[in-house]
């Protein structure tokens, strides 16, 4: 499982996409989000913008992600 460290309360959900490299582009993150392929704590997230806090569990395929 890899950790990531946000700076600040929280990161948008497709800015985490891009800053671990997962989505290359903006458009890439979206569709990676609109096709459902992207799980925070064991619940499939849809929201592009979604808020992601310390504590929360992404997976994607089979990365997973632990944000501190």
């Amino acid at each position: 499982m890899e950790e990531f460290k946000i700076e600040g309360d929280y990161i948008e959900l497709m800015a985490l996409l891009k800053a671990l490299g997962i989505a290359e582009t903006g458009g890439h993150a979206k569709h990676i989000v609109d096709a459902g392929e992207v799980i925070r704590n064991g619940q499939v997230e849809t929201r592009r913008r979604a808020k992601l806090i310390a504590g929360d569990v992404i997976q994607i395929e089979n990365i997973s992600i632990n944000l501190k």
